[in-house]
C-alpha cells in the first residue's frame, strides 16, 4: 500500500514537472509568458486583429456627454499606469497616461478590484480592448472620460459603471514590460484639465502656513481632506489642493513644513468642481528647503502701466492674417483689450492679430520686469506669445521688423479657464525683461494656429517693473 502511494507521487510529480516545463519552454507566443498563458494569448490576439486608438480618439467616443453605446468595434488603447493603491489613496481605479515621458494626456480605468498594485503596477504597459466597454464619465459632469463595463442611468443621467471580474481578465491586458515614469514638470497655476490622468512634478512648493502640525488627513473627515498647497508667483501664492483619502496609508503622517516638490496625480473632487493633486506614496514629496518668501512691491519702481482704462490709447492694433483683431473694451469699469477666433461653436477663424505698445525707454531704468494680466474663457489651447523689437516702426508690416520672443514659459503656466466668463485675471511671473536696450516696443500677438485655437483671451494691465 505505501509502495502503491509512493508511486503515484512520484507520477504526480513528474507530471506537474512536465507540464512545468511545457510552459516554460512555449515560445509560441510574442508576448512573454510570465504573464500568464491566457493573458499572452489575449494579448497577442488583440495586437493581430484589433486596431489602436490614441487617447483623443477614445475620448471623442464620449464627446458632448453623448456615449456610443457601447464600443462595437475591435479597438484598443495603450498606455501606462500613472496611479498606485498600495498606499490606499486610491480605490477601485487606476490612471494611464499616454507616455512614460511627456505624457500629453491621461483616462480613467473604473474596475471591481482593490490592491490593483500588484497587477497593474506603477509604469505597467497596458492594452485595453474596448470592444462592448463604455467610454464616459463615472459621475455626470465630472468631465473625467472614464472606460467602464457598464452604465446606469439616474436622474443626473447616464454614467459607466466598474469593470467586472471577467471583463478585467479579457480586456485589461499588461504586457511583460514596466517603465519608470517621468513626471511631467508643471507649475501649480499651469495645470489644467488636459493633465487628469498624468502623473506631474510640482518644484518651489510647500503647504500653507496655517498648516504647520496638521496631518495629512483630517479625522473630523469622513472620506477626504483637501489640504492647500502654494507657491510664491511674484507679488502673490499661487494655490493648488492636496487631497487625500481617509482610507490612504499615510492620512496620520504630519504635513512637511518646508519648501520643495511634490509628485503626485492629477485628478479631480468627487464632483468634479476642482482639479486636485492625489498622492501615490508621500515617499513623493521631498520639503526640506526653507520656506519661500512673496516679492514686496514696495521695492519696485513701475516705470510702465498700462490698464487700457482709455481704450487702446496709442497701441497698435495690426492684423497679418484674418479680419478678427483686438480691440478694446470694458466690463464693471475694468479696462481690457480682448482677442478671439471663435466665431461660433463649430468654425475657428485664421487669426494672426498684434498689439504693439508705443516706445519705451528700457535704457532710463535697470534690472526691468513685465508683469501682465490677463483672463480667458472658452480656453483650448494658448494663443498669445510676447515680443520685443528695436527696429520696428510704427504703422509697418510687424513681418518686416526684428522680433525676440519673451515670456514664454510665464504666459504658458497661466492657468485656463475652459468655461464662461469669471472676470478673474491672472498675473504672470515676472518676465525678464532686462535684456531690452534703447528704444523699442512690446508686442502680444494672439495666433490661432491655423484656426485650432479660440481661446478668448483679456489684457487688462501691462506693467514694466524696475529695481
Amino acid at each position: 500500500m505505501n509502495k502503491a502511494i509512493k508511486s503515484l507521487k512520484l507520477m504526480l510529480v513528474l507530471i506537474a514537472s512536465v507540464a512545468i516545463t511545457s510552459c516554460v519552454q512555449d515560445d509560441d507566443y510574442t508576448i512573454p509568458n510570465s504573464l500568464g498563458d491566457e493573458e499572452n494569448k489575449g494579448l497577442t490576439s488583440l495586437l493581430e486583429t484589433g486596431n489602436e486608438l490614441t487617447f483623443a480618439e477614445v475620448k471623442a467616443l464620449y464627446q458632448g456627454g453623448e456615449f456610443i453605446d457601447p464600443v462595437d468595434t475591435n479597438d484598443y488603447v495603450k498606455g501606462y499606469v500613472s496611479s498606485s493603491d498600495q498606499t490606499g489613496n486610491f480605490f477601485k481605479e487606476f490612471y494611464i497616461q499616454d507616455s512614460p515621458t511627456n505624457p500629453t494626456s491621461g483616462i480613467k480605468v473604473i474596475l471591481n478590484q482593490v490592491d490593483t498594485y500588484n497587477q497593474f503596477n506603477l509604469g505597467r504597459e497596458v492594452y485595453i480592448g474596448l470592444q462592448d466597454l463604455f467610454i464616459g464619465e463615472e459621475r455626470v459632469g465630472n468631465g473625467v472620460i472614464t472606460i467602464g463595463g457598464g452604465t446606469e442611468t439616474d436622474q443626473y443621467g447616464t454614467t459607466v459603471t466598474s469593470l467586472n471580474e471577467i471583463q478585467i481578465r479579457q480586456k485589461v491586458l499588461r504586457s511583460a514590460d514596466s517603465y519608470e515614469l517621468t513626471p511631467l514638470t508643471l507649475g501649480l497655476s499651469a495645470i489644467g484639465n488636459r493633465h487628469v490622468g498624468i502623473l506631474v512634478n510640482v518644484q518651489n512648493v510647500e503647504f500653507a502656513d496655517n498648516l504647520n502640525g496638521l496631518n495629512y488627513f483630517d479625522p473630523i473627515e469622513v472620506f477626504d481632506t483637501q489640504r492647500k498647497l502654494q507657491d510664491c508667483s511674484g507679488f502673490e501664492y499661487t494655490q493648488f489642493i492636496l487631497e487625500t483619502s481617509s482610507f490612504s496609508s499615510f492620512k496620520n503622517e504630519e504635513l512637511p513644513i518646508g519648501n520643495g516638490s511634490i509628485t503626485a496625480v492629477v485628478s479631480k473632487t468627487f464632483d468634479g468642481a476642482s482639479l486636485i493633486l492625489a498622492l501615490n506614496s508621500t515617499d513623493d514629496v521631498d520639503m526640506e528647503n526653507p520656506r519661500c518668501t512673496l516679492l514686496d512691491l514696495s521695492e519696485f519702481d513701475v516705470v510702465f502701466d498700462e490698464g487700457f482704462d482709455s481704450g487702446l490709447g496709442d497701441w497698435e492694433v495690426i492684423n497679418t492674417l484674418g479680419t478678427e483683431e483686438w480691440y478694446a473694451s470694458s466690463f464693471s469699469g475694468e479696462g481690457y483689450v480682448r482677442g478671439s477666433a471663435y466665431e461660433n461653436s463649430t468654425t475657428t477663424l485664421e487669426m494672426i492679430s498684434w498689439l504693439i505698445s508705443p516706445s519705451i525707454d528700457f535704457d532710463a531704468n535697470e534690472n526691468e520686469r513685465l508683469i501682465l494680466q490677463i483672463a480667458d474663457a472658452f480656453s483650448n489651447g494658448q494663443p498669445i506669445k510676447a515680443y520685443y523689437s528695436n527696429d520696428y516702426t510704427t504703422g509697418s508690416d510687424p513681418d518686416d521688423a526684428t522680433w525676440i520672443e519673451i515670456g514664454a514659459s510665464e504666459i504658458a503656466a497661466l492657468p485656463e479657464n475652459t468655461g464662461f466668463f469669471n472676470n478673474v485675471y491672472d498675473a504672470t511671473g515676472l518676465i525678464d525683461v532686462s535684456m531690452i536696450a534703447g528704444n523699442a516696443v512690446l508686442a502680444f500677438v494672439y495666433d490661432s494656429n491655423n484656426a485650432s485655437i479660440s481661446t478668448t483671451v483679456d489684457f487688462s494691465n501691462v506693467q514694466i517693473l524696475a529695481q
